[in-house]
């Protein structure tokens, strides 16, 4: 299978290429704001695309989306394609899938509120761990009684659940206090004014339309409109680290194949892993080092390369390095980091290197035969077939129509959930609660019913035969009560036994 070309080493002069049997060993693209870490992102999917590989990222700024349209095969590109040696370089659209968590850029992108589950969801609400720890009682006590928790209706109306009955929960399940609870009910509003709540619900995303190949071959490229979602941090994170987990968990087992069958983009990396908790940060580095077992790649992007842990930074075996300015002191730590984490050039000073680079040249490592990483090259990146650019509302418009997804996501589906399920019940006791007491057999004015009235309960001429039952059993026991009395009095006075 042909290589991904990235581009062309400037100090060698020889083509710097991604092998797509170690496209599953994921990777780094880092560098500062303008060096071009998005149009080299732009090159990448393009190259897995062609090979038949899917790619889902996200588009942070609204120019990724320029890979659904043709570039415009300006002199400047051409020749850049031309001094880097691609031969076959033509302006080219890749097949595109538009998504939005809110429904407005793309298509819809939906989970259940049981998918998500109360660890991730906790962090979306920004929970702390005694509100986490509620969470979970609610999530598990909606599993007991066989609720549906879809959507944020449903969580809302186990909350008041929990809240009616809060007492005995406590006992069953563990303590429940009142302000957690109703402290739990106000991040659900922040998150439903945040627009969140479009995010829960049916029809749920199917992995499986994230992993299209188009008629013509090549892999369908996922893009998940981010320019919006960015701005709420722990939504955005917490959302693709959701869907990173359900690849995790839902894909079977295939090893090392001659290419992935996704590859996952993670841009503004850093996010995943701010203010994440210590279980967190196991669990993200326990996908990564596992998933690509799985045949999926997973590729981060952000400014600086400590702004992923170590336990994660170590897996990442393809690198894409673009210019760190050494303008503060951290800066500069930086540029020292990254330097030393490169398979050394003798032809290269990588840290002199790497604050002097300019836009569109990166340091660039691979994977090699055997999985070795390659001695870092002075990469010039090859341009993108695509458009350097965004696109328009129209053309936005138009690849949505094209969608093979639009019909089967557009429309949201609601149906009986935790919410329903427990109104028809709260319902059904206020109608049983108000029900008017049963009529006798027959009506008071009829003949029947009076004369069987009179029987039983005696008329102003005689008794009936409950009345002539109730004296003969009073004198019945008021006699025997007598006695007993009687009996305890004499013994008591002659104390003396009977004979």
């Amino acid at each position: 299978m042909d290589p991904i070309l990235l581009g062309k080493g400037i100090t060698d002069q020889i083509p710097v290429h991604l092998l797509p049997r170690f496209g599953n060993r994921h990777g780094l693209v880092a560098g500062a704001t303008g060096t071009g870490k998005t149009v080299t992102l732009m090159t990448l999917a393009e190259g897995f695309s062609r090979i038949g590989v899917p790619v889902f990222m996200a588009d942070v700024k609204g120019d990724v989306a320029g890979l659904a349209m043709a570039g415009d095969g300006s002199e400047r590109v051409s020749a850049r394609a031309a001094e880097i040696g691609v031969s076959d370089y033509a302006p080219a659209a890749s097949p595109v899938i538009l998504w939005d968590l809110y429904g407005k850029r793309g298509h819809p992108v939906r989970t259940t509120v049981s998918e998500m589950g109360p660890a991730l969801l906790g962090r979306i609400l920004e929970l702390n761990d005694t509100q986490s720890g509620v969470l979970d009682i609610v999530f598990k006590l909606a599993d007991d009684r066989g609720l549906l928790l879809l959507d944020l209706d449903d969580l809302r109306a186990l909350l008041a659940l929990v809240a009616e009955e809060r007492k005995t929960i406590s006992t069953e399940y563990g303590l429940v206090s009142a302000p957690s609870v109703a402290a739990i009910q106000r991040a659900l509003l922040r998150l439903e004014q945040d627009g969140g709540e479009q995010f829960f619900g049916e029809p749920a995303l199917e992995l499986a339309d994230l992993m299209r190949v188009a008629p013509d071959g090549r892999g369908v490229i996922g893009l998940l409109a981010a320019d919006q979602l960015v701005l709420k941090p722990r939504l955005y994170s917490s959302f693709l680290l959701w869907l990173l987990s359900e690849l995790f968990e839902t894909l079977p087992e295939v090893g090392d194949l001659d290419k992935p069958k996704l590859v996952f983009v993670f841009d503004e990396a850093h996010l995943l892993f701010n203010d994440a908790p210590p279980a967190l940060q196991q669990r993200i580095e326990q996908v990564v080092r596992l998933i690509r077992s799985k045949g999926v790649g997973v590729y981060f992007c952000s400014q600086f390369p400590d702004d992923v842990p170590d336990n994660v930074l170590g897996q990442l075996g393809n690198r894409v390095q673009h210019a760190l300015r050494a303008f503060t002191p951290r800066d500069q730590k930086a540029v020292r980091t990254a330097g030393e984490t490169f398979v050394p050039n003798p032809k290269l000073d990588v840290v002199h290197t790497l604050s002097t680079l300019g836009t569109g040249e990166a340091l660039v490592s691979t994977l090699q035969d055997k999985g070795v990483p390659a001695p870092v090259q002075h990469t010039l990146i090859a341009p993108p077939r695509c458009r350097m650019g965004a696109i328009t509302e129209a053309e936005r418009g138009q690849v949505r129509a094209g969608s093979p997804v639009g019909i089967k996501y557009d429309q949201p589906v609601n149906r009986e959930s935790a919410a329903e399920m427990l109104a028809r019940r709260a319902q059904t006791a206020t109608e049983t609660t108000q029900a008017p007491p049963a009529k006798p057999v027959e009506e008071e004015g009829s003949p029947i019913g009076k004369m069987v009235r009179d029987t039983l309960f005696g008329n102003g001429r005689r008794q009936g035969v409950v009345e002539a039952m109730a004296k003969q059993t009073a004198r019945t026991v008021g006699s025997q009560l007598g006695r007993q009395i009687l009996r305890g009095l004499l013994g008591g006075i002659m104390g003396g036994k009977r004979r």
